[in-house]
């Protein structure tokens, strides 16, 4: 074999991050961090992205006049851009620093993450894709509230929403701040401050048709470096996948092991309630269910799905040979493997030093500016999902009943965004020394455990009511956090007690178990006028979300 050439410094792998984040392989960095000597290319192609951005923000602000145009692009976006949108919204710097992170530390157990999310998509194109554009004009809380009462369930799935991009904001934000430090040799606080700048100037002035198109060159830019990656790695094997997991085995230090199942996680009760998280939070998780509303009719909402789940299939693929690439990394370089010890409890950036192995300090800025541009484009995508649920949700529809003008609207939109990104820098800072890798793992947990029940019950269930459907959905959000807080995530290794009183990582079994529980019997219990009329609005619902009418987003409440 071939063997890769490799050259680094000690202090970088001691500055490597102490843990592979406990859910969904937050954009985090955990421990201590060294700033390193600047890393001049990676920060010249990191301005150029922003550049070329910022260009696009200043085109796309023009056209963002309307709340359609500034919360759905005008609905204007092909289904084909939309999924690659989708996609680079969803393949994170999680998904690629973490994912491989896992198949270089477990092997084969990794592909729990890359199988979980993807099965996600089906759901979304079967099930939800068809009905959610038919039904919503904006966000989901259109379709959810469709039915049932306008004030209560929007005020519910707007605190969900906010919940959710709270939480991925944070490990966004912390992860963004400690690559920047790692890779680009600049400050935690810089670094900080500037993604949270840029995350209200794309939003701010580009709305959702700047994010769309932040999102598809920061997927291109992924998809073309992941794939070099695993091209290099599969040339040195000769294209072999055989010899790939053979070398791999002979020089990891769990040998046979990482073939088999149970490295990662060893118990069903956790497997299900992790694998239950990873697909239906999916379904729930509110920037990735607002990009269907960007497009013109059903027909095209259904192709970005397809296109969006041929994309992440694709790259996760990818993922896996760059994990099992890493392995044979540390096996051929002494350097490395010196640290084997260490780098092997987990560390993110296993990505970026196979990086350096096949591309040299080019790649790897080329690779380290990308990172960086993919925690941009998430927290973009963030931002307009929570400026969406205050300025929409709540300001419009619970404080104001529906009695906005389009201008006040937009206004409270954009001061949203504003509060929204300095809440995210002060966050950011006040949780760089945190363990934050179980924040992801409970935004999609309440994902799963709020949106997708409300969302997907109003959708086919016909007994559904308003109580059933905000005790329900208000009983999965706080099982959801308080196991959260009761699990070894947070009660060990956070708060530093011995034990913990919920003995599971992962919530979302439990709490999805509650809020489907509590939605059917407070509805079918439910005996009141409204809930008969609330019942009868379902046939109409349902014939409307069938036959396409209202495909133009212009739902009537």
């Amino acid at each position: 074999m071939k063997e890769f050439s490799f050259s680094w410094r000690a202090l970088f792998a001691a500055a490597l991050i102490s843990a592979v984040p406990a859910m969904v392989l937050a954009d985090s960095v955990n421990g201590e961090v060294h700033k390193q000597p600047t890393n001049y290319i990676a920060i010249a192609m990191f301005l150029a992205f922003i550049l070329l951005t910022l260009g696009i923000t200043k085109w796309a602000s023009a056209r963002s006049a309307s709340t359609k145009d500034y919360y759905t692009a005008g609905g204007k976006i092909t289904g084909f851009q939309n999924g690659l949108a989708i996609a680079g919204d969803y393949m994170s710097a999680a998904s690629f620093l973490g994912i491989s992170a896992q198949v270089f530390t477990s092997g084969f157990d990794g592909l729990i993450y890359s199988i979980g999310f993807l099965v996600g998509w089906p759901i979304i194109l079967f099930l939800m894709a068809e009905r959610l554009r038919n039904l919503g004009k904006f966000t989901f809380s259109d379709v959810a509230s469709y039915r049932l009462g306008q004030k209560p369930i929007r005020f519910l799935s707007a605190l969900s929403s906010l919940t959710v991009v709270a939480f991925y904001l944070i490990a966004q934000m912390v992860g963004a701040g400690k690559l920047i430090q790692l890779l680009f040799g600049l400050d935690y606080l810089i670094a900080v401050v500037l993604v949270g700048v840029l995350m209200v100037l794309y939003v701010l002035f580009g709305g959702m048709l700047a994010t769309t198109w932040v999102q598809i060159i920061k997927a291109v830019l992924l998809l073309s470096g992941a794939t070099f990656m695993a091209v290099m790695v599969l040339k040195s094997v000769n294209f072999d996948f055989s010899a790939l997991f053979e070398k791999a085995v002979e020089v990891h230090p769990k040998g046979d092991a990482i073939m088999a199942p149970g490295v990662l996680i060893s118990d069903p009760i956790s497997a299900i309630s992790l694998g239950l998280a990873l697909m239906f939070g999916t379904a729930g998780l509110p920037h990735i269910l607002m990009r269907f509303f960007t497009v013109s009719d059903a027909k095209e909402a259904r192709k970005s799905v397809f296109y969006a789940t041929g994309f992440i299939g694709y790259f996760y693929i990818l993922t896996f040979v760059i994990g099992f690439g890493a392995i044979l990394l540390v096996g051929t370089n002494p350097a490395f493997k010196d640290a084997a010890g260490e780098l092997l409890g987990g560390s993110n950036m296993a990505a970026v030093h196979l990086a350096k192995a096949v591309g040299g300090d080019f790649f790897l800025g080329f690779i380290s500016a990308v990172a960086f541009a993919t925690i941009l484009a998430v927290v973009a995508g963030l931002a307009l999902a929570g400026a969406s649920a205050v300025a929409l949700d709540l300001y419009t529809h619970v404080l104001r009943g529906g009695n906005v003008n389009e201008k006040a609207q937009m206004a409270v939109s954009k001061g949203a965004v504003i509060v929204l990104g300095l809440v995210a820098i002060v966050l950011g800072i006040v949780f760089e020394k945190q363990n934050i890798a179980f924040m992801v793992g409970l935004a999609f947990s309440v994902a799963a455990a709020t949106n997708f029940p409300i969302l997907f019950l109003s959708m086919y269930w016909s007994k559904l009511t308003t109580r059933g459907a905000v005790i329900g959905g208000a009983m999965g959000l706080i099982t959801a956090l308080t196991l959260t807080v009761l699990s070894p995530t947070v009660w060990v290794d956070v708060l530093h007690h011995q034990t913990a009183i919920f003995p599971y990582k992962y919530p979302a079994l439990f709490a999805m178990i509650a809020a489907f529980v509590g939605i059917w019997l407070f509805s079918v219990t439910d005996t009141s006028a409204k809930a008969k009329a609330e019942r009868e609005k379902f046939f109409a619902q349902f014939v409307r979300s069938q036959t396409g009418l209202g495909a133009s987003g212009a739902v009537d409440h």
